[in-house]
């Protein structure tokens, strides 16, 4: 972004108030440079309230929620923040992404994470309809968030940079779950509080590297290699004993305890990692990596140097899953700008300028 945008302010629509987007209306209300115009809900029981009630935020905003999807297009704002879920209704927010992009409006979204980089991940036809309404548009769509995002691409890739030798890049998720109060994905989609002897939606054939693939595939292109596979591999464990999280019960027995990787593949060798050490309860898999703190994103470069970075995660109520969510909302929120003044088209990390808290720093 040139010095002839920094003083331009950015129309904007929050779509969703799930458990990112309400972070979202915040941050796009703690952006000097962007202008809440518009708010989307599924949920009839919202329409009509302010979004400063609805993102909890103790004052009004004076944006009423509603359900109107036209009527928001309509408004012809800069940019849409879409947060809605779309593991589980994929084409769905596939079509509404598209007629976002059709009708001029930049989006950056929390979803589907494959077309944070896609190419190489999934078929061309998942992906080129997308592009073609970003092209038919004029407008751009970036899809990122913490994980995939932030944490897995910028942040790495930063780390590389003072590299002499790289021989592995492993970037890790390390947390425990039990406060994420989102029973669909915990029980549902990662199948925890299951029997071990079933297999969960994300541990089908192909739905990890879906998932995560862009992570390896990006990191390959930033790093200018070609991997030869992408593989999966995952182990599980059982709760020892019955205990509550937010989003329900886990019973004795059943799965509590999730250690994923998806290894880029280059003659023989794992050259780039993506690991998810995920627990429902900290006494879980001790022989597992351990976190930073509550909970962490880590990087390791093995080679010349070798490095560990550690992202402690914490947000202000003193929950790491709060400040997870935080941080995959306002990685959107905060890429705003940059993405409205980049040319149409699908981005990547790979095509934005350093994001940065422009205008956050309290006076």
């Amino acid at each position: 972004m040139d010095e002839t945008h920094r003083d331009k302010t950015y129309r904007v629509v929050a779509w969703s108030t799930g458990n990112v987007g309400v972070h979202a209306i915040a941050g796009i209300d703690a952006r000097p440079d962007l202008e809440l115009v518009g708010l989307w809900v599924s949920n009839p029981d919202k329409v009509g309230r302010d979004a400063g009630e609805l993102a909890r935020l103790g004052r009004p905003l004076g944006v009423a929620a509603t359900d109107d999807a036209e009527a928001l297009l309509a408004l012809r704002p800069d940019a849409i923040v879409h947060t809605a879920m779309a593991d589980n209704r994929l084409f769905e927010a596939l079509e509404d992404i598209q007629r976002m992009l059709r009708a001029g409006i930049n989006v950056v979204s929390s979803g589907p994470v494959f077309l944070q980089y896609p190419f190489g991940v999934v078929d061309p036809s998942m992906i080129d309809p997308t592009v073609e309404a970003a092209r038919e548009g004029g407008a751009s769509l970036f899809v990122n968030g913490v994980d995939p995002g932030f944490a897995n691409d910028a942040l790495p890739l930063v780390l590389t940079g003072v590299s002499e030798r790289i021989d592995e890049v492993r970037v890790s998720e390390i947390l425990n779950y039990n406060t994420y109060n989102q029973p669909m994905v915990l029980f549902d989609i990662m199948g925890f509080g299951r029997p071990l002897d079933q297999v969960p939606m994300i541990l089908q054939p192909g739905v990890l590297s879906m998932a995560w693939g862009s992570v390896v595939r990006q990191l390959a292109a930033g790093l200018g290699i070609e991997l030869d596979s992408v593989d999966e591999w995952y182990e599980r464990l059982p709760a020892t004993h019955t205990f509550d999280v937010d989003a329900g019960t886990i019973e004795a027995g059943t799965a509590a305890a999730l250690h994923f990787e998806l290894r880029g593949m280059r003659n023989g060798t794992a050259r780039i990692v993506l690991e998810h050490v995920t627990r429902l309860h900290d006494d879980l898999g001790p022989e597992w990596p351990q976190p930073a703190g509550h909970g962490c994103y880590r990087v390791q470069v093995t080679g010349e140097p070798d490095y560990t970075l550690d992202l402690q995660l914490l947000g202000s109520d003193g929950d790491h899953n709060t400040a997870g969510l935080k941080a995959t909302a306002m990685r959107l929120v905060n890429a705003v700008p940059a993405v409205v003044e980049s040319p149409a088209g699908l981005l990547t990390a790979l095509d934005l300028p350093p994001i940065t808290g422009r205008g956050l720093v309290s006076p």
